[in-house]
């Protein structure tokens, strides 16, 4: 996954493409400086990519390549990204965007789902 084939140790695939990147950076809230020095930031672009990839395959955070950086920096970047709304945002301007170009059916939504019985959830008869 992290060869050294691929363009900074990450293959093309699970790379935010370059034109969504440019959508995002706007949106990211500003990074904190280090006034006591201290280690650099993992870039951005590369915690977005880590995010990117765990969204986009299901795996779990620990089991993220280390070439998107240490599992727990991306996870905790993630949880400032979100609570910062940055995902919240780039879905708001997804939808007025599709809107503009294609249009939505603003009257009317649709939810799925699916109701059955809990596979432990006892006998039919009981509350």
């Amino acid at each position: 996954m992290c060869d050294s084939a691929s363009r900074n140790g990450v293959d093309e695939e699970w790379r935010i493409p370059d034109a969504l990147w440019e959508r995002v950076l706007p949106l990211l809230p500003p990074e904190r400086p280090h006034p006591k020095g201290g280690r650099p930031y993992i870039p951005a672009r590369q915690c977005m990519d880590g995010i990117y990839y765990v969204q986009r395959t299901g795996c779990q955070w620990k089991a993220l390549p280390r070439c998107f950086g240490a599992a727990s920096t991306v996870h905790l970047r993630f949880q400032q990204w979100r609570a910062a709304g940055v995902f919240e945002r780039l879905w708001q301007q997804g939808l007025i965007e599709y809107d503009a170009s294609h249009g939505l059916e603003w009257e009317w939504q649709s939810m799925d789902g699916a109701m059955t019985k809990a596979p432990l959830g006892g006998e039919w008869n009981r509350a």
